[in-house]
């Protein structure tokens, strides 16, 4: 009685069976095929070809390598700055070395970032293989190895817009006043095109990698530290300077929360949608960085903090913004918004990135009333 039933389940799973060693087969006839060709060359050939590969497969792996590994990624790195016990202001005299100014935390934050991106690690989008992609397929279309890239390119978005404003209004006194040389070559470097090589092909020849440019923008900021402990240059931690900064910074995440949206409404495969980790793991870059940047924020702006009682809701953003860094799921699903096995971890932290959003806003009003 039961061996219709039985008997249809099995053609079912010989079908299903019979099916993924056709696409096994696909997969693996290249291979077949080149060793074929392989074995029928001479000595020569073999050992060119051999030696080749093995190349080929040494940088695919330590690519691969580069991309799992995050040296010195810590969710709780602003803490280790004691940012609460600093009293010094930037640029002001210090009561007690006479010839010696407070330095800016901003400036700090900002370049251990870029340490943290070109130094610690490797700086994956201008890696041979990342550019190179899956057999030209650009890893941010496939589900694998581009998450840190994307990370890492979150990140560098915060640092460029802290650069921007620091030669437009905090290194400087006023707009009328000379801008600091050393932080707009920050800012030039920064804004070096984020995945250059050794070898460009438009236009055609050897040009410098981008995170060498990265390594030069990390140490101007360092520099203008250095000059600022000198009280040779200056930092303006006006509440004016304060609101253009957290305009800066709205508009970087408000921009991403759309893009968010979009990837969202695109697609709702779940765990199976090839872009939805990228689009996690850059908006996670620039909480991440942005967490960092809005501790240095409040130390060398702290009278107006005080004076204008933004300390509360400094709390909050901080709070939202740590709380954020918490998700970390192995596979990011972009399901649903209802959905129970794949729920949608782009609307969880789009959901983080406004609340930030609307905490900056709320600082940016207080400020301008």
């Amino acid at each position: 009685m039961l061996d219709p039933i039985v008997d249809f389940f099995t053609r079912i799973f010989e079908m299903i069976g019979r099916g993924i060693g056709y696409v096994i087969a696909a997969i693996l006839w290249p291979f077949v095929s080149v060793s074929r060709w392989y074995t029928r060359r001479g000595w020569i050939m073999r050992g060119v070809v051999g030696v080749l590969l093995v190349g080929w497969f040494a940088l695919y792996a330590w690519f691969f390598w580069q991309t799992q590994r995050w040296n010195a990624f810590d969710v709780d790195y602003v803490a280790k700055y004691d940012f609460s016990s600093r009293t010094e202001k930037p640029g002001s005299p210090v009561a007690d070395k006479p010839g010696t100014c407070g330095t800016s935390a901003i400036m700090q934050v900002a370049g251990d970032l870029i340490d943290f991106n070109v130094n610690q690690n490797e700086w994956v989008p201008s890696l041979l293989v990342s550019k190179l992609g899956l057999f030209g397929l650009g890893w941010k279309y496939t589900p694998w190895f581009d998450n840190k890239a994307a990370f890492q390119l979150g990140i560098n978005e915060i640092v460029r817009r802290t650069a921007q404003e620091s030669v437009d209004r905090l290194g400087r006194v006023r707009g009328t006043s000379q801008i600091d040389q050393g932080l707009q070559n920050a800012r030039q470097n920064i804004y070096y095109t984020e995945d250059l090589w050794y070898v460009s092909l438009s236009p055609f020849g050897a040009t410098t990698p981008t995170a060498t440019r990265y390594r030069e923008a990390e140490k101007n900021f360092r520099d203008f530290n250095q000059r600022l402990s000198r009280c040779q240059a200056v930092f303006d931690p006006r509440a004016d300077n304060l609101l253009r900064f957290y305009d800066q910074m709205s508009n970087a995440i408000g921009s991403t929360s759309d893009i968010l949206n979009d990837q969202i409404n695109a697609s709702n495969a779940g765990w199976f949608d090839p872009r939805a980790d990228d689009r996690f793991w850059f908006t996670y870059g620039q909480l991440y960085a942005l967490n960092g940047i809005l501790g240095g924020l409040r130390v060398d702006f702290s009278d107006v903090v005080k004076e204008r009682n933004l300390t509360k809701t400094f709390d909050e953003a901080q709070g939202q913004l740590r709380a954020a860094l918490n998700m970390q799921p192995m596979i990011i699903s972009n399901g649903a918004e209802s959905a129970f096995i794949m729920p949608s971890h782009l609307a969880t932290m789009g959901f983080y990135l406004l609340r930030v959003r609307a905490n900056i806003t709320e600082m940016r009003d207080i400020l301008d009333r």
